[in-house]
């Protein structure tokens, strides 16, 4: 409600505004008459100013609300346009007007709505002044409830939380000195060898640390530190355990022998080139040994390491054992202990735990004595482990006896704890046993470690391989050489896979690395001996010593391989004129001779070494490739004319050059035979180099055909340019072309077999009757039975006889009546 004076004040206002307004209905009644008022003054002013989108700043909104015309003053026209120009400006006013009126008619229209707003405005005043007073009383009632009231208990609760947090504080300093006396305890510890209880106090702290002490600033060290403590602990235990293993490593392998490099000092003290005055270091006193001495010392290492391997595998085959026997008296202690529970739980349960735990022990240990479960060696770790350090060894004869484990046992049970400088007490208890998963871990590591014996084995191998290796050395050796010593690598890897179960992999790929690099010498000499043989090779057929036919022979009776060298006999056979393979003749230069015996070093290698299969495949078909490539420059290109100055290239050398690639081209699927049967299913696809080197012979072999027809065909357009049909029968170009065929056939065909002769020639006679159907056609001799007929058919007769009557082409069909066209 408002005070009476404000009330009066606001009725006195409204008064004022109802006298002036005017009634409702007349009110009404004057609003739609405005309202039709304005609406037909607004419909005079132009849509355009309506648009929501107006902006003068368009130009064609500009120039239509502001037509240039109205300010044109050009022409003489300057009071009309000054007329039009205040037209424009008072119609513009104008709209305005009408624009303002209606606005304020709008405003006036709301009038009611404003003042409204403006009373509620003025009661919510009130209404907030009202409530601001209430809320101060409230204010002021609860200050004085709480003084009264709540401070006093709320007090008593604060200092008992404060006392609960001092006390946890306390505790917490309590902890934290406790700990701080960690690492000075853990060095006390180490100093006595106490490495299980340094062990299990540094786990102990680093588990409260993570989670009683856990974000303690002064103690964010001290995880890291006791890890560094545990790395130390285990460099001190694995100290220990070397000097042990390397006490019992070093024993003498056989006689005076041993490990490390006394092999190899004994070795070079014994040879007398070598002054160890001069030369000082062992290396470069191991590098001045031959193969020989070399190759005998490296086999001797080889024996050492296997010997030593074996001695490790003992070893660790013990500690294993050991492993597998704590595992079985766990598994079996756990039955025990579950069968003593059951009975238990019938009786009385007065039995001590730990006391029935002892007396399992004991059984089970006396019972695997007995049926001899452990080896001796394990037997005394047993015991060992069980006793205790201030007490008495038992013999091996009262070890079996149930009182000795007993008391042992005991004697372990008193032992359990020792005292510790600095107040902490380490307890041996279950917890710092091995569970059955560390143990499973244990047995794996064992094994290994006896891979890394051999991997270690390997690479001192392959430090000692390098060593000699960096002079060359193992580059320098001849095939033979390397392959022995391939073997001998070869057979210390599977030596060692066989001992270890695993196969190491550093000494087979410095094998496989000198393997290449041997692969790589060997083709290269090879290919510079073929290269130096074709550089001086004439062409020419040579002799074939008996060798290579036994060599040939071989090959046939599927022995891909050099043969080993007979007795004096065989070099007392003459040599033939021609190689007979498979009941075929094939005439050759000595070149392709040595060739085929490159060519089987080849294939001998890779049965020597296996590892380079694919290596020598590719080498392979490089040399092939090169021979088939460099013979076709010196025969086909001429290039033997330069090289060893032959003064000419004859059919007889491009015969005998088909001819020696035919022999290679017999012998390809042999050669690919041989390395598809040592190369994996997954290389198989290496294979296609050999049907590459087969289609490029034949490509070549199809040129020298060629090039012996492209001969005679010259010739035939020589001599056939300048035939004349007349007398004398035979004519001198007719006796001149026989002659030249003659010669050809007589070149040839000692040197290609009969069919090869017979095709080439009915090549040439094709040539041969195309010339000459030419240039009868040129001379316009037709076969008509006049007098020029009658002479060409005698010299075609002459051509045809003398042609039959060589050597292996009686039967040959030379239809020579295509020569004529037909009679017009």
């Amino acid at each position: 409600m408002l005070p009476p004076k404000n009330r009066v004040k606001r009725e006195k206002i409204h008064e004022r505004c109802k006298n002036i307004c005017p009634p409702k209905d007349t009110f009404e009644r004057t609003l739609l008459h405005t309202h039709d008022k304005s609406r037909t003054d607004l419909e005079q002013v132009p849509k355009i100013f309506m648009k929501p989108d107006f902006a003068l700043d368009d130009s064609l909104t500009f120039n239509s609300v502001l037509p240039w015309s109205h300010f044109n003053t050009a022409g003489g026209k300057g009071n009309r346009d000054a007329a039009s120009s205040k037209l424009l400006q008072e119609k513009l006013s104008h709209y305005l007007d009408i624009v303002e009126v209606n606005i304020a008619h709008q405003i006036s229209l709301r009038s009611e709505a404003f003042f409204h707003a403006m009373t509620s405005q003025h009661e919510l005043q009130d209404y907030l002044k009202k409530t601001s007073q209430a809320v101060k009383m409230l204010r002021d009632k609860i200050a004085q409830i709480d003084k009264v009231v709540c401070e006093g208990s709320l007090h008593i609760l604060r200092l008992a939380l404060t006392r609960n947090n001092c006390v946890k504080v306390y505790n917490k300093l309590k902890l934290m000195a406790t700990v701080h006396q960690t690492q000075p305890t853990v060095q006390v510890l180490l100093s006595t060898s106490e490495f299980v209880g340094a062990l299990d106090l540094i786990a102990t702290t680093q588990e409260v640390l993570q989670q009683e002490l856990q974000g303690i600033h002064s103690f964010r060290h001290l995880g890291s530190q006791l890890c560094e403590l545990e790395k130390l602990i285990d460099k001190m235990m694995i100290a220990e355990f070397s000097t042990y293993s390397h006490s019992d490593l070093n024993r003498p392998l056989e006689d005076d022998c041993q490990v490390l490099e006394e092999c190899v000092i004994n070795k070079v003290s014994r040879i007398e080139e070598i002054d160890p005055d001069v030369v000082v270091k062992l290396a470069d006193q191991m590098r001045m040994l031959n193969f020989p001495q070399w190759f005998e010392l490296l086999k001797d290492i080889f024996s050492k390491f296997t010997i030593f391997l074996q001695r490790v595998k003992a070893t660790l085959n013990i500690i294993h054992s050991v492993v597998l026997s704590v595992l079985d008296k766990n598994q079996r202690t756990r039955e025990l202990e579950e069968i003593s529970q059951q009975k238990n739980a019938a009786k009385d349960n007065s039995l001590d735990t730990e006391v029935a735990y002892l007396i399992h022990e004991g059984m089970f240990i006396s019972d695997a004595f007995s049926e001899g479960e452990l080896t001796p060696v394990a037997v005394d770790t047993t015991s060992q482990r069980n006793a205790s350090p201030n007490s008495e060894p038992c013999s091996s004869d009262s070890v079996s006896e149930p009182e000795c484990t007993t008391d042992s046992s005991s004697s372990k049970e008193q032992t359990a704890s020792s005292a510790i400088p600095g107040g902490v007490d380490i307890l041996v208890s279950e917890d710092m046993r091995l569970t059955d998963s560390e143990l499973g871990k244990l047995a794996n590591n064992i094994q290994e470690l006896l891979y890394s014996a051999s991997d270690i084995c390997h690479d001192r191998a392959v430090k000692f391989l390098m060593s000699r290796a960096k002079d060359g050395f193992l580059e320098k050796l001849n095939s033979m050489e390397f392959i022995t010593l391939s073997r001998l690598m070869e057979t210390f890897i599977l030596d060692t896979e066989q001992i270890c179960g695993r196969k190491s992999m550093s000494l087979l790929g410095a094998l496989q690395s000198q393997a290449n690099k041997f692969v790589n010498r060997f083709h290269e000499e090879r290919k510079t001996k073929l290269s130096l043989l074709l550089d001086n090779e004439r062409w020419k057929q040579a002799d074939v010593p008996a060798e290579f036919q036994d060599l040939v022979d071989s090959i046939s009776d599927g022995k891909i391989a050099l043969p080993e060298k007979k007795s004096g006999a065989t070099e007392e056979r003459k040599p033939a004129e021609v190689l007979i393979v498979e009941g075929q003749q094939y005439a050759v230069v000595g070149t392709v001779l040595l060739l085929i015996r490159i060519i089987l070093e080849y294939c001998q290698c890779v049965d020597n070494i296996p590892s380079v299969t694919t290596d020598m495949l590719t080498r392979l078909s490089d040399l092939l490739k090169y021979f088939n490539s460099r013979s076709c420059q010196l025969v086909l290109g001429a290039g033997a004319l330069q090289v060893v100055g032959l003064k000419t290239i004859t059919t007889k050398n491009l015969a005998l050059s088909s001819r020696c690639l035919q022999l290679i081209v017999h012998y390809i699927p042999v050669i690919r035979a041989h390395f598809e049967a040592r190369l994996p299913p997954k290389q198989y696809s290496m294979l296609r180099h050999f049907d590459h080197i087969t289609k490029d012979y034949h490509d070549h072999i199809a040129e020298i055909s060629a090039k012996l027809v492209a001969i005679m065909d010259s010739l035939f357009d020589k001599l056939l340019s300048k035939y004349e049909v007349k007398a004398p029968v035979p004519s001198a170009c007719f006796r001149n072309i026989c002659k030249q065929m003659t010669k050809m056939h007589e070149a040839i065909f000692d040197l290609l077999p009969e069919e090869q002769t017979q095709m080439l020639f009915l090549r040439i006679n094709a040539s041969y009757k195309l010339h000459l159907k030419k240039q009868l056609s040129h001379l316009n001799v037709i076969n008509d039975g006049g007098p020029q007929n009658g002479l060409v058919t005698a010299d075609v007769a002459f051509y045809t006889g003398n042609l039959q009557a060589l050597k292996g082409l009686k039967d040959l069909d030379l239809n020579m009546a295509e020569i004529w066209e037909q009679k017009r």
